[in-house]
């Protein structure tokens, strides 16, 4: 949730430091997989949309996806 948070102020670096750290957890893979579309790099992306089971294409805006990952969260 961290992550999120951290991503939706805009501090990329410390959203993605913390989803470094746990990516046997879909949650956090599916973070990890909107912070690289933020950034532009589609390919690493799309590896980590994979390994979340989400779709890269579901969401056309990051924020919003931040905001539906933070719901589907419960928070």
């Amino acid at each position: 949730m961290r992550a999120v948070d951290l991503a939706l102020a805009g501090d990329w670096e410390a959203a993605h430091s913390i989803v470094q750290k746990h990516e046997d957890d879909a949650s956090a893979c599916w973070v990890h997989a909107v912070l690289h579309k933020i950034e532009g790099d589609e390919s690493n992306s799309r590896y980590w949309y994979r390994r979340s089971s989400q779709a890269y294409e579901a969401y056309a805006e990051p924020r919003t996806e931040l905001a539906a990952i933070k719901a589907a969260l419960g928070y």
